[in-house]
């Protein structure tokens, strides 16, 4: 008797370790959220929203620690090659819109002067540096106009609504035209813009324009090369009008 009320004991001393379990998962949690929140990237804060979603599910059916386990989901999921479509996107049949893009555009794409990729934040055709503009500048260079037209005629067919952004990448700037690469980045994207509504004839209801600077970058700026991809105006298909 004296044996079973010692083995008992000892299993009720153990039960703190339940709740001290709980407790690291949660805080665990909260770190985590709180270091997303730094980030002004919504897909960063997203993947790491889903993460942890997918942690606290699976932490009920597996005896593995819960935070390695919520650690692992998270790297799966930033690892993921099939974003999740954006809600902006219903309705667009991109594999159509980049066939018809790849047509319209085929050497500059070859040229690796356009590029055309699907993201959680909608399809994106990104106009490069090199193909467009000179360094430091806004105005468009030899040829751009005729380009920006054949992209254009490709959306305004299908009258598709897009957000025209401008980037840079993080070397600093400061001109007689341009004191910031914020409004480097602005002035690009509104040259694309006026140049889309007033000599394309795209629909002005349909579009608009933002200037990120330095802010949002899709490579590395340590490099010559990937600053060279960072500087970009992109062009984002964010969806048609609602059908009736």
């Amino acid at each position: 008797m004296r044996r079973r009320r010692s083995i008992e004991q000892v299993a009720h001393q153990d039960r703190w370790l339940l709740s001290y379990s709980d407790f690291m998962t949660l805080l665990f949690a909260l770190f985590v959220v709180l270091f997303a929140s730094t980030y002004r990237d919504n897909l960063a804060i997203r993947r790491v929203s889903r993460a942890i979603h997918v942690g606290f599910q699976s932490h009920g059916a597996s005896s593995q620690d819960p935070v390695a386990s919520a650690a692992d989901k998270s790297m799966a999921f930033q690892t993921n090659p099939h974003p999740d479509p954006a809600p902006g996107m219903l309705g667009v049949d991109t594999d159509k819109l980049r066939q018809e893009l790849e047509a319209a555009m085929g050497q500059e794409i070859k040229n690796h002067e356009i590029d055309v990729r699907v993201t959680p934040e909608g399809f994106v055709i990104s106009l490069k540096d090199l193909g467009f503009f000179n360094s430091g500048e806004a105005e468009l260079r030899p040829g751009g106009e005729q380009k920006i037209a054949r992209i254009g005629k490709v959306l305004a067919k299908q009258s598709l609504d897009i957000r025209i952004e401008g980037h840079s990448d993080n070397q600093p700037i400061h001109t007689d035209k341009f004191r910031s690469n914020w409004e480097l980045s602005s002035a690009r994207a509104t040259t694309v813009l006026t140049f889309l509504v007033n000599d394309a004839g795209f629909d002005p209801k349909k579009v608009s324009v933002a200037g990120y600077g330095e802010y949002r970058p899709i490579a590395d700026n340590s490099t010559p090369e990937g600053r060279l991809l960072n500087r970009r105006v992109d062009l984002v298909v964010v969806g048609t009008p609602a059908r009736p």
